[in-house]
């Protein structure tokens, strides 16, 4: 018989073991968490994950999983809140391809399946490593963007293989665990489409609360749809179209995922980062913001779909639709010097003269930056002054993307930016010490508390 997707997907995530990684793959880990963990705790007090957590809470006891903010709920009830913390601030880790992703998302199946299970985190770093390895490959194989579907539908599928690992699942249970969560998972890409709601970045939790429920069932002898991928109205048929994986995993580095994928430096929607970027550099060069006439904004295909055609954009009423606006975030990174939580706040998103600059930006395709993405993201800003000046900036790749990482330093700044204003000083390098010993640490779903406030 040929071997299917899913076989052969359940016998990667269940075979491989920590000593398969490469030291690369594990430091790459590592630096993902520790991001997680900021972009977690600089959303604790926010309207959507206070939501979440006083949900996930009422299904909680004495077992169970840690919640980040405090609180402890049933694993799958924990991936959801603690998935949003983690994404609700458009902050987290991103990977570009036939269709983009956040998956450090993933973190929040692993910490919770792993913490009932008592996982260590050696065991946490293989599970993401897995879970990785398999959203970023799909999105390499296919675009269900381009068919209705939100990237998230991917996330079901990577969430219930980690989910299975870390619970040491048999293969046939690991088939089951993923017959559920893909045929359970596809999302509607209504999710990121005019304006946008609190769901937007709860979308992805939801898909990991969605993974760690089928691997929970499947362990307790649930069957689950199959062949998922071939069969009649299957994954391919009905989402996906096509599916062509190359092999998962390697003895190299580059045989790897997780290290190609790209830490973010503001919290914005990744495809603006390189103009923010070019208005960061572009804005020492005006004596005077007032005296600016109009922004061009050139920008490759995929940018104009997701982030700079809805008309919402041009005047978001919402954080989420403001972090997911190319004239926006371009505009208030060029006029404030910085993109942070501060200029998604109601006063900012109503302020007459950003939003008067808003309405004279204009974004249009370049086939030109079309053609350089998804290897890098290039945006060109042009600005003209009343005076006749012209000035122009364009950047492909910005600080945090693979090709121009952060270094462990300029990812400490933004962690502490984060962490430091909820938890303090002291409190956010207790969470920096412990998470950068992970892979010695034999409790480190201990490191979730770390996140109460108080």
């Amino acid at each position: 018989m040929i071997e299917n997707l899913a076989d052969r997907l359940v016998k990667f995530a269940l075979e491989t073991r920590f000593d398969d990684l490469p030291e690369v793959v594990i430091v790459e880990a590592k630096r993902r968490l520790l991001d997680a963990f900021g972009c977690a705790a600089g959303a604790l007090e926010d309207e959507a994950p206070l939501v979440a957590r006083r949900a996930a809470a009422k299904v909680g006891g004495d077992r169970g999983s840690a919640l980040f903010g405090g609180g402890r709920a049933s694993a799958d009830w924990a991936a959801f809140s603690n998935g949003v913390h983690i994404r609700y601030l458009d902050c987290n880790d991103t990977y570009l391809s036939l269709e983009p992703a956040h998956p450090s998302d993933n973190w929040a199946a692993v910490m919770a399946a792993g913490e009932e299970v008592g996982a260590d985190g050696r065991a946490w770093i293989t599970a993401a490593a897995i879970a990785y390895e398999v959203q970023c490959r799909l999105c390499d194989a296919a675009s269900i963007r381009a068919r209705g579907w939100d990237h998230t539908t991917y996330g079901s599928l990577s969430t219930s293989l980690a989910a299975a690992k870390l619970f040491s699942l048999s293969h046939a249970q690991a088939v089951h665990a993923l017959g559920i969560a893909g045929t359970t998972g596809t999302a509607l890409r209504l999710t990121r489409a005019g304006e946008l709601s609190m769901w937007k970045g709860c979308a992805f939790a939801h898909a990991a609360r969605n993974g760690v429920f089928a691997a929970m069932l499947a362990r307790e002898g649930m069957t689950g749809p199959a062949p998922l991928f071939e069969g009649d109205m299957g994954f391919c048929q009905q989402v996906s179209g096509p599916l062509e994986l190359p092999k998962l995993g390697g003895p190299s580095a580059d045989d790897w995922m997780l290290p190609k994928t790209s830490i973010k430096f503001v919290p914005a929607e990744y495809h603006s980062q390189s103009a923010i970027a070019a208005a960061f550099e572009l804005r020492p060069q005006i004596s005077d913001l007032t005296k600016i006439r109009s922004i061009e904004i050139a920008t490759f295909r995929t940018a104009v779909e997701i982030i700079g055609q809805d008309p919402e954009k041009w005047r978001p009423k919402t954080r989420e639709t403001a972090d997911h606006s190319l004239p926006y975030c371009t505009v208030v990174a060029l006029l404030d010097g910085e993109v942070s939580a501060r200029q998604f706040l109601p006063e900012r998103l109503s302020n007459p003269a950003l939003l008067d600059l808003v309405s004279r930006t204009t974004v249009i395709e370049d086939p030109k930056l079309t053609a350089g993405y998804p290897s890098g993201i290039p945006n060109r800003v042009r600005v003209s002054l009343e005076d006749g000046t012209i000035l122009e900036s364009e950047v492909a790749f910005p600080p945090g993307h693979d090709k121009n990482p952060l270094t462990d330093a300029q990812l400490a700044v933004k962690f502490h930016g984060l962490v430091d204003p909820a938890l303090g000083s002291s409190r956010a390098q207790a969470i920096w010490d412990r998470l950068s010993r992970l892979e010695s640490d034999p409790q480190p779903h201990e490191s979730i508390s770390l996140l109460n406030p108080g």
